[in-house]
């Protein structure tokens, strides 16, 4: 390619990339040299979420998690200040688009020299993926005089102007879909691309903001970038999301929140769906969480609760705090000593399972629920591996791993795990039944400080770089 221009991929919306005749235009190479007469890149924002960042060695440095904007009115293009990015430690820091370099279709790069300080958000500021996804807007009538368009905001486009500043330039709105017809089919309202002075709706409060469109971006995140993203929202935007996500993803998330977000989320919920969030989420951290509550709510959601996912929930809450009865987890992978090595691996094989409980089963005289028959031994995954799948999983047992009991202090559990190199241990009570079982991640979660999920990490460098606008 001749001169110094690097190519970047200016891409229309996926929705309407798909309604377009012209679609063909979809994927276009723009330069972003900074001399020449080439048109400045366009960048649809909803598909910068989730990019990598590079540095200038192509080391990956973070994610892109948003876009930072100061909006002075709607006839103005907004100038775009810079990404939020996710770098080590799901530490979210602010990168001045002075820092970004090119970006294309799959990444971001960056000069390297990024401020570690974690990003926190100015009054003067807004944020595209959090506060402008979901907007009510209308795209003004044209010059025939045809009738607004009324929808919601699903993406922004942000180019480069003549400054070599950008700037939000284009917003896509989806209008409602029509007709139960419609909505049988699973179709869409149709699609549209405005400019942004043209589009009336986008500055200012609104309380009633939906949600569908970070819902989507939000279930193509792990459920740890995902409370990330909703713990750094506006208090009545994080009201709307978490009211949309349905009650098994909202478990996922609350359990990667910091406890006061948990608390303050959990208590705005009615009291059937916070039983039904409680149900779905496992049940050492709804024994966290519902410790944490008032005693009356606590009680009363206990009893909401379906009752063999109550009396779990109850039984952890009856030891004492940072103990291995109190951090263990009710639901390991038992068996009994007549299921076969292919029972055992057919278990451990199913993707919802933790990687710590899937490292080993658990075989045991009936009953096989929690607090089962006495333990016969444990059966580590690669063991498993090695045996005809035929064979009994008895004759695979490991029988010389000491159990831990309920009592046994935090200090004990991680001895415990470090001296025999292992991510799990069987917890059973005085007659060898097995209660259940402490995982390395439940070990860390209590050994962490309380706020670790909320806590910044050191600064590094110097003061935080101005944002200007």
């Amino acid at each position: 390619m001749p001169g110094s221009a690097r190519v970047v991929w200016a891409q229309l919306p996926r929705a309407v990339a798909g309604n377009l005749a012209a679609a063909t235009v979809a994927l276009r190479p723009v330069s972003t040299a900074q001399s020449g007469p080439a048109k400045p890149g366009r960048v649809y924002v909803a598909r910068l979420v989730g990019l990598p960042i590079f540095d200038p060695q192509g080391d990956q440095v973070g994610k892109v998690r948003d876009l930072v904007v100061a909006i002075r009115s709607e006839t103005s293009q907004p100038r775009v200040l810079g990404l939020v990015a996710e770098v080590f430690g799901r530490r979210r820091i602010f990168v001045p688009m002075t820092r970004v370099t090119h970006i294309d279709s799959g990444q971001v790069y960056t000069t390297g020299l990024l401020n570690m300080r974690r990003f926190e958000q100015r009054p003067t500021e807004t944020l595209v993926i959090g506060q402008i996804l979901d907007r009510t807007v209308t795209i003004e009538a044209g010059e025939r005089g045809e009738d607004g368009i009324s929808g919601t905001v699903y993406d922004v486009a942000m180019e480069q102007v003549r400054t070599r500043d950008w700037v939000l330039s284009r917003v896509a709105v989806q209008e409602p879909g029509k007709g139960l017809r419609r909505k049988s089919l699973g179709r869409r309202g149709q699609t549209h691309v405005a400019e942004w002075r043209d589009v009336v709706g986008l500055v200012g409060r609104e309380p009633t903001q939906g949600a569908t469109h970070l819902i989507a971006a939000l279930n193509e995140m792990r459920a740890a970038d995902a409370a990330n993203v909703i713990h750094d929202l506006p208090p009545e935007r994080r009201t709307a999301v978490v009211a949309a996500l349905d009650v098994e993803r909202l478990a996922d998330v609350l359990e990667e929140l910091p406890d006061e977000d948990q608390v303050e989320i959990l208590e705005h919920l009615d009291s059937e769906r916070a039983a039904d969030v409680l149900e779905e989420m496992s049940a050492d951290d709804a024994a966290d969480l519902i410790a944490d509550l008032a005693p009356e709510t606590a009680a009363k959601l206990l009893e909401l609760m379906e009752p063999d996912e109550a009396e779990d929930v109850r039984r952890l809450m009856s030891y004492a705090e940072e103990t291995a009865g109190a951090m263990m987890t009710p639901d390991p992978v038992i068996l009994g000593p007549d299921a076969t090595i292919a029972d055992a691996l057919a278990q451990i094989r199913n993707e919802e399972l933790p990687v710590s409980l899937a490292a080993m089963v658990y075989v045991c005289r009936q009953p096989l629920e929690t607090p089962t028959g006495k333990l016969l031994g444990v059966a580590h995954f690669q063991r498993l591996l090695r045996e005809p799948p035929s064979t009994l999983v008895a004759a695979a047992l490991d029988q010389s791993m000491d159990p831990l009991h309920p009592q046994a202090t935090i200090d004990e559990v991680a001895a415990h795990l470090a001296t025999y190199n292992l991510v799990a241990a069987p917890v059973v009570d005085e007659d060898g039944h097995l209660l259940g079982a402490v995982t390395v991640d439940d070990l860390l979660d209590h050994m962490l400080p309380e706020n670790w999920r909320d806590q910044t990490l050191s600064h590094h460098g110097g003061p935080r770089e101005v944002r200007h606008g």
